[in-house]
């Protein structure tokens, strides 16, 4: 079980990114007074916290009465999470891990840049949300363990937000070549654990359609 929750950390880690993170934020807060940089990095976390607990608990719900299966939701989630993975590996911005050209025109015209982009998409976005509800889904048989899984979540949040408070000293040891290698590192792993998702789902899709078809072969009723 340690060794799930040390995978959940890493793959959280690598999907929310908080490395790629510096740049954007260094930028759109670079008027600010250091305490007034601080006080943005704890709200933009504070704000993804919530979302990412929230859509932990009551993604489950919203699957059930939209009567989504759960293979269903990981070839999809794990469609979206290799669409991030392209995302961080060809530096293609869709949204996923980053904000879009239109997006970014957006901030500069915004005063309170926490809520949106840095907590809505950089930290808590499509990809980080997918990816928990995916890791909820594979201990849905235990409320404890699924709270160990949040509490994962907010440990990476917690990093980022550390990582945000050094966001001016470690921008200039990375620099802009640093940021982009270890994103490309780790949109690499992320492939591949999306690829995983795919075909757990697939697989666990074939065997619900393999026993709904022996099912029928006993004149059982079908499901749906």
């Amino acid at each position: 079980m340690l060794s799930f929750y040390f995978n959940a950390f890493v793959n959280l880690f690598i999907i929310i990114d908080p490395i790629v993170v510096i740049p954007v934020f260094l930028a759109l807060t670079q008027s600010e007074t250091p305490q007034q940089r601080n006080q943005t990095a704890l709200k933009a976390c504070i704000i993804s916290a919530i979302v990412l607990v929230s859509f932990g608990f009551l993604g489950k719900q919203l699957l059930d009465t939209m009567g989504i299966t759960d293979a269903a939701f990981r070839i999809a989630g794990g469609l979206l999470l290799m669409l991030a993975a392209i995302e961080m590996v060809v530096a293609k911005h869709t949204g996923m891990t980053s904000t879009t050209s239109e997006e970014d025109k957006e901030a500069r015209y915004k005063t309170d840049v926490s809520v949106f982009p840095l907590a809505i998409p950089l930290i808590a976005g499509p990809g980080a949300m997918t990816l928990l509800l995916l890791l909820m889904q594979e201990v849905e048989h235990s409320f404890i363990l699924q709270t160990g899984v949040i509490a994962t979540a907010l440990v990476v949040i917690v990093i980022t937000y550390v990582i945000l408070l050094a966001a001016k000293q470690l921008g200039k040891v990375l620099g802009v070549t640093g940021t982009n290698v270890i994103s490309r590192v780790f949109g690499i792993i992320l492939a591949a654990l999306a690829a995983q998702f795919i075909l757990t789902g697939v697989r666990e899709g074939l065997k619900l359609d393999q026993l709904l078809s022996f099912g029928a072969g006993f004149g059982l009723p079908s499901i749906g």
